[in-house]
């Protein structure tokens, strides 16, 4: 199968700042990526190469097939692309909005605006300003406009940031029915949870990829243990107590790794730790009433412990 994305030690500097550090993925048809990383961790710039809008300073891209910098042309023609500001005219309703972009891509369809209306819920709001509507469907209008003209591929650069969580919901709907529909798409995010909704994830930070592997695998081969940890009859002194307990059991021998989550604690350790040793490590630290609970590793502890094994 011919991936839809290959990249090869894939490069860029802006004057001495090295953004994106010689990146080497591929990614096959029909899935969903994930691009999991911070803010300026070089997910934008990422993407802008992959579209040919941005040159490499070493490395190549190929996208569907095409060499993104020396054939951007046809790249943009077969892949649609939703950048964070949403790319939309306010003073234009959204099916003005719409028409425009049909236009732009030469889409000879006269009933292909009508039918992303309908395909993405979007009738309500066809005939307003996108300038009066809210951030969600505004999202939306601007998912219809990238992919009017029905590209393979589909580039989404942070597109739930600054929604609400229903919206972030109904949009990651949307994102299984293209998929279904025979659409590719990589998607950049810094939100850990929306990883897990992902095919495969790529963690990236300080411009490195870290991991490019499903959700599955990256839990599988997670180094060492995760606990969670709870002061049994603590809840009156807040969160005070629960930030001087974290501060203690970052200190007990094998633990990697301790954060607040809630209510609780999450700590991460090495394999051999088990759960009467930790709680006797715990014990000699001082600490009394903790109840330990052995728990999965999320997309967070990944996430982690793959920054703090590259430090």
């Amino acid at each position: 199968m011919t991936p839809v994305i290959s990249v090869s030690n894939l490069t860029r500097f802006f004057g001495s700042f090295l953004a994106v550090d010689h990146l080497s993925f591929e990614i096959e048809p029909g899935q969903v990526v994930g691009y999991l990383g911070p803010n300026g961790s070089g997910k934008t710039t990422t993407i802008r190469m992959l579209l040919g809008l941005l040159s490499p300073t070493e490395g190549t891209a190929n996208v569907l097939g095409f060499d993104s910098t020396k054939q951007s042309l046809n790249v943009r023609a077969s892949t649609g692309y939703m950048s964070q500001k949403f790319a939309l005219y306010h003073e234009l309703t959204t099916r003005e909005n719409l028409d425009f972009y049909a236009g732009v891509y030469g889409v000879s369809d006269n009933h292909r605006v009508d039918e992303l209306l309908t395909e993405l819920n979007l009738e309500e709001a066809a005939d307003r300003q996108i300038g009066t509507l809210s951030t969600g469907w505004r999202q939306r209008a601007a998912l219809a406009s990238a992919i009017v003209h029905r590209p393979r591929l589909l580039l989404l650069d942070e597109p739930t940031s600054g929604v609400d969580p229903n919206a972030r919901r109904t949009f990651w709907d949307l994102i299984y029915n293209l998929v279904e529909n025979g659409i590719t798409i990589l998607v950049t995010t810094h939100y850990m949870d929306e990883a897990e909704n992902c095919s495969q994830v790529g963690i990236l930070n300080n411009g490195r990829l870290l991991a490019l592997d499903t959700p599955t695998r990256l839990r599988e081969t997670f180094p060492g243990k995760m606990w969670e940890i709870l002061i049994e009859g603590g809840e009156q002194d807040g969160t005070g107590l629960l930030l001087s307990t974290l501060n203690r059991i970052a200190t007990v021998p094998g633990v990697f790794n301790a954060s607040l989550a809630g209510d609780h604690l999450r700590v991460h350790t090495s394999a051999d730790i088990t759960q009467t040793g930790l709680a006797a490590k715990i014990a000699d630290s001082g600490l009394q009433n903790i109840k330990i609970e052995a728990s999965q590793p999320i997309m967070e502890d990944i996430f982690m412990s793959l920054v703090k094994g590259k430090e």
